[in-house]
């Protein structure tokens, strides 16, 4: 699963991967402390925390299947 922030009139930013088999892996510039990954049952939650003006964006989820 891919999740990506869009800011307005801006190009996507990739945030984080992650699988079942691996741990959440963030891209330089964001963290778990922002933006939290929780896998429930066969869901992945990706939430915001503490959503400031600074986080206007349009926000994407992707999945692969190998």
């Amino acid at each position: 699963m891919f999740w990506y922030q869009q800011p307005p009139r801006n190009g996507l930013k990739l945030i984080v991967s992650t699988s079942t088999w691996s741990h959440s892996l963030y891209e330089d510039g964001y963290s778990e402390a922002k933006f939290e990954v929780n896998r429930e049952s066969k869901y992945v939650l990706m939430t915001v925390k503490n959503v400031t003006s600074k986080d206007e964006a349009t926000y994407f989820c992707a999945a692969s299947d190998h």
